[in-house]
């Protein structure tokens, strides 16, 4: 089809930001900081490649994802510790703070609750910035790798993808059945993982992550947190992301307690304060 006379001036229309984020409440890293800077190791836990591995972070409490022996990508999972229907809302997430996070911006809870789950206080890839291809990293865009799109596209039944991988460290640190377990597995923030869109078609691509051992994020946690990691089968994601023949590595997540009075009067914020019963 032809394009209309006014073609160029429609697409010149400049674009307008949906949800500005100048409204938000900043978070106060500066309190954040101070108290992990005395905070005490409480726990860690190794998660081995293509698999996944569950931990619990009590409010005002950091946690820390590490890259341990090679480059290596990771799924994260957030889920309320006392109430599994409030998890972390990828795609809120993304509206408010972009399609990559990095230092001061959070990870949001789902409706009704809507509001920050975890805080990133400290990036180590912040350098990275966008580069000429689009890419970016820890991305809020991508779902997670999973079996029912391999055996979509190609057939294939694979059992060690993020998906299956979070699904059975939810199972092992619930009690749940796996079928129990599967719906309340949801889509991640894709720790490490280097990616955006392709200028041509819009696709989502995937490149070879940067990250290399020593590298992390850390995360302050707002509210009890159940979370879930999976090291993603496919490595640093430079080629393939469910496979059994790409390099992959652990993943370290660790747990650190703040010491008392570190916080002051900090308390975990409120579920969001929209009343609901005029909207129904």
């Amino acid at each position: 089809m032809q394009p209309p006379p006014d073609a160029d001036a429609r697409r010149a229309i400049a674009p307008v930001i949906c949800y500005p984020d100048d409204g938000l409440q900043a978070p106060d890293l500066a309190l954040y900081r101070a108290a992990r800077d005395s905070a005490d190791k409480t726990g860690e836990v190794l998660v081995p490649p293509r698999d996944a591995r569950a931990f619990r972070v009590p409010a005002g409490h950091v946690f820390r994802i590490s890259s341990v022996e090679g480059p290596q990508v990771g799924d994260l999972n957030l889920w309320n510790a006392h109430d599994l229907s409030e998890r972390f809302y990828s795609g809120k997430t993304r509206a408010l703070h972009g399609t990559h996070l990095t230092t001061g911006e959070r990870m949001w809870s789902g409706f009704p609750h809507l509001r920050p789950m975890a805080t990133i206080i400290e990036d180590t890839l912040d350098w990275y910035g966008i580069d000429q291809y689009g890419g970016s990293v820890h991305d809020v865009i991508g779902t997670r790798c999973d079996p029912y799109t391999g055996n979509l596209l190609s057939g294939t039944h694979y059992h060690h993808c993020c998906h299956s991988n979070l699904t059975r460290a939810l199972a092992d640190a619930t009690g749940m059945t796996l079928a129990e377990a599967e719906p309340h597995v949801h889509d991640v923030l894709n720790v490490f993982m280097c990616t955006g869109f392709t200028r041509d078609t819009g696709q989502y691509f995937m490149k070879a992550s940067p990250v290399r051992p020593g590298d992390h994020l850390e995360f302050f946690a707002e509210i009890d947190l159940l979370g879930a990691l999976s090291a993603c089968p496919g490595g640093d994601c430079s080629s393939e992301h469910s496979s059994d023949t790409a390099a992959c590595h652990p993943l370290l997540v660790e747990i650190f307690a703040p010491r008392t009075g570190a916080l002051g009067g900090w308390t975990p914020p409120p579920v969001n304060g929209y009343d609901r019963s005029h909207g129904r």
